[in-house]
């Protein structure tokens, strides 16, 4: 047996901690990202530096400058555009499972929002992985009863509920950008925590999709989470111009 199979390459093991750190803010977005300042933190050489580098900057996690690859760093435009990239992923999940259910013979088609609600058994067109779903609204109920602390670990479990929708309607490719598209926007969000009433808010949203979808009421899921991101992304723009804000006034005065 190859005692090598199975074993990660050394560029994916610095890819992977380059992600990472970019995402917890670890590395100072103003300064140039040198390969080899970065292969002494590391450990390695320069040539899996060099690789890792080159897929993060092709992932859209870094920038170049004239003066080599920084971390990147959104202008609030693009910060919006990127919102709205989520919105077209995420919606296209469920949007396909609409698309299932269209598809299929009245009778089976009937059965996806079946009346009443509360007595129906499971609908006919569901999320490619059920449990999944389940498992997720099990976690919000939890942090419903018992909210956590703002942190990265609530960013990580966000990010994972919606990330977690999308495989569920069976289309891994769009998690997949959905998931570029997060860590894009990670370092923002890392640098806003959420208040307890935003933590609340964003409970309730999860356990409200995630509801809705088992119980085969795609309309009403759609609509929920389309209000649900709509209201992330203009909070978030909000808060990245006041910050703008406060910067230019800083900056036009002294101690």
């Amino acid at each position: 047996m190859n005692a090598r199979r199975g074993r990660i390459p050394l560029s994916e093991r610095v890819y992977r901690s380059l992600q990472r750190d970019l995402a917890a803010g670890m590395l100072v977005p103003t300064e140039r990202l040198g390969e080899e300042r970065l292969a002494e933190t590391y450990g390695v050489s320069r040539t899996p530096v060099r690789e890792a580098l080159a897929r993060l900057l092709a992932d859209g996690l870094l920038e170049r400058h004239t003066d080599g690859l920084y971390p990147y760093r959104p202008r609030v435009d693009e910060l919006g555009d990127l919102y709205e990239l989520r919105i077209v992923l995420e919606a296209r999940g469920i949007q396909r499972l609409q698309a299932t259910a269209a598809a299929l013979p009245e009778p089976l088609a009937a059965a996806v929002q079946p009346e009443p609600p509360a007595l129906a058994a499971r609908p006919a067109v569901t999320p490619h992985d059920l449990g999944a779903v389940e498992r997720e609204l099990e976690v919000w109920r939890r942090v419903r009863e018992d909210p956590p602390e703002p942190g990265a670990e609530l960013i990580a479990a966000d990010e994972r509920f919606h990330t977690t929708l999308l495989l569920a309607a069976g289309n891994s490719a769009l998690a997949e950008a959905l998931s570029t598209v997060h860590a894009r926007v990670r370092p923002v969000r890392a640098l806003d925590m959420p208040t307890p009433g935003r933590i609340a808010a964003m409970a309730e949203d999860h356990i409200a999709i995630a509801e809705h979808l088992l119980a085969g009421d795609l309309d009403t899921a759609l609509r929920t989470l389309l209000a649900h991101l709509t209201s992330s992304r203009a909070h978030v723009l909000i808060r990245a111009r006041r910050a703008l804000e406060l910067t230019k006034l800083a900056q036009a005065v002294r101690e």
